[in-house]
């Protein structure tokens, strides 16, 4: 089901799913679409004129979506519903926007660093150098941020491959852990893109993840690449013993 492109990053694919599943229902999918179309407030009561519902009914979805985030609601103007004096409850969409893929893509990464890659060029780099150079800043800074927010001190191998674990999940990879301690990542986040070019998209993807490892201070894991059929083609490995 297509209803929009973003999902809010704070809350991700379960709130994608929820909001998905909400719109599922006819009626509120009817109404959700005519609020969006109507680019000004809507009133409960126009609302169920439109849909054919009681105002009662109609309220009842309406406060459902403000529940999952799809519209937000405030005071009217008073006296625009007939009431004097009283201000009707006016509905407007909320700026987030659904996206449900499974498994999770995010070719948003790459179109990020790309994006960098123009605005940030070095004298006398080449453009594939500095696709690249930007690709590990990104992951750097995803990294970074993650160990400001767990404070886990030094990482060791088993504490680096459960956080690593936990970021490559929110990122869109499905990674799994074989028993020698690689972590192998059994989808490709930028597929659509890597069959355009596979080569710089994989050598993106290396340099990112690399990044983030950096950034997370996870040195006891090191990301290469290992291309398989129907994987991705990096996997985070322990690193080798100094």
């Amino acid at each position: 089901m297509d209803v929009g492109e973003f999902a809010p990053d704070s809350v991700g694919d379960d709130w994608s799913i929820s909001a998905a599943a909400a719109l599922d229902d006819p009626t509120r999918r009817a109404m959700y679409d005519f609020i969006r179309r109507a680019r000004r407030p809507i009133t409960r009561e126009e609302a169920a004129a439109h849909t054919d519902i009681s105002r009662k009914l109609a309220a009842f979805h309406l406060d459902k979506m403000v529940a999952l985030g799809l519209l937000v609601s405030r005071p009217g103007v008073p006296g625009s519903a007939g009431k004097v004096g009283r201000a009707p409850k006016v509905y407007e969409p909320a700026e987030a926007m659904i996206k449900v893929v499974i498994p999770a893509r995010e070719p948003d990464i790459v179109a990020k660093i790309l994006l960098d890659t123009v605005a940030d060029p070095e004298p006398d780099e080449r453009s594939v150098d500095t696709v690249l150079r930007v690709g590990h800043q990104h992951g750097w800074e995803a990294g970074h941020a993650e160990r400001l927010r767990q404070r886990p001190g030094r990482l060791g191998a088993e504490r680096a491959t459960a956080l690593a674990r936990t970021m490559l999940r929110r990122c869109g990879y499905e990674p799994s852990l074989d028993p020698d301690g690689v972590l192998r990542l059994d989808n490709c986040p930028f597929h659509p893109l890597a069959e355009h070019n596979r080569d710089l998209v994989c050598n993106i993807n290396l340099a990112y993840l690399s990044g983030m490892l950096d950034g997370l201070g996870a040195t006891a894991l090191v990301a290469a690449l290992a291309p398989r059929p129907g994987f991705c083609c990096v996997e985070l490995a322990p690193a080798a013993p100094r």
